[in-house]
């Protein structure tokens, strides 16, 4: 089974060689493949150079600042492994947990995996409090259109079968891409599972970029993929 694990890259010159090198020192067949969006802290640079130290890693850029969804939009036409998985590069999540987000795969009773921030016992940071109760209000709301039961939907550790994602196009740009993902997944019907991830949360001053506007463009966005698309 080959990994292909993509990650969208937007001013992460802090946490970009720790994140690449956790992602390669994970014992699995593997390509790497990163886009960066633009970035104006010196990221593009660090891309640069560990292109020339990692064979497998390939590295895309936008011209102009987009979002998550447009960069994974890149990084999936690219893809030529069996499993793909989504890599933030900001060390807010961890390829330790890889074997976990694949046993369900690898059992061969899961088409899709996503990690939770919010159930099981894994290590978590504690931060803030209306960010949680956000996710839970936007996790519910995308749990009534496309009737799954998911305790985190907006988390950022999704593992898809390779052959999922083939007729899967996205249109959103910006974070918009989380509840997309999910509700072209449950519209397919297949097989998903939840499992738990540890999670070590950023606060502003240390680069998050999610804010309360994503929250309420989430919102519009389960009901668009739900009625519109």
């Amino acid at each position: 089974m080959k990994l292909s694990i993509v990650m969208p890259v937007y001013n992460e010159k802090d946490t970009l060689e720790e994140i690449m090198r956790q992602v390669q020192a994970s014992p699995y067949d593997k390509e790497v493949i990163a886009v960066d969006d633009a970035s104006k802290d010196g990221s593009r640079a660090i891309l640069g150079r560990l292109a020339q130290q990692y064979e497998n890693l390939k590295v895309f850029y936008h011209d102009r600042n987009q979002g998550k969804g447009a960069a994974l939009r890149t990084a999936f036409a690219q893809v030529t492994g069996d499993v793909v998985i989504i890599q933030d590069a900001d060390l807010e999540y961890r390829p330790a947990d890889y074997p976990a987000l694949l046993e369900p795969i690898e059992q061969g009773v899961a088409d899709v995996v996503y990690g939770s921030r919010l159930v099981g016992a894994r290590p978590h940071r504690v931060l803030y409090f209306w960010h949680y109760m956000g996710n839970k209000v936007v996790t519910t709301l995308s749990n009534m259109f496309t009737n799954l039961n998911l305790s985190d939907m907006e988390v950022g550790y999704k593992v898809f079968k390779a052959e999922v994602l083939k007729d899967i196009r996205i249109k959103s740009n910006r974070f918009g891409v989380e509840p997309e993902l999910t509700a072209k997944v449950a519209k397919k019907g297949v097989r998903i599972y939840e499992v738990p991830i540890s999670y070590h949360g950023r606060d502003y001053a240390h680069g998050k970029k999610i804010t309360w506007r994503d929250g309420i463009a989430a919102i519009f966005h389960i009901l668009r993929f739900r009625f519109f698309d």
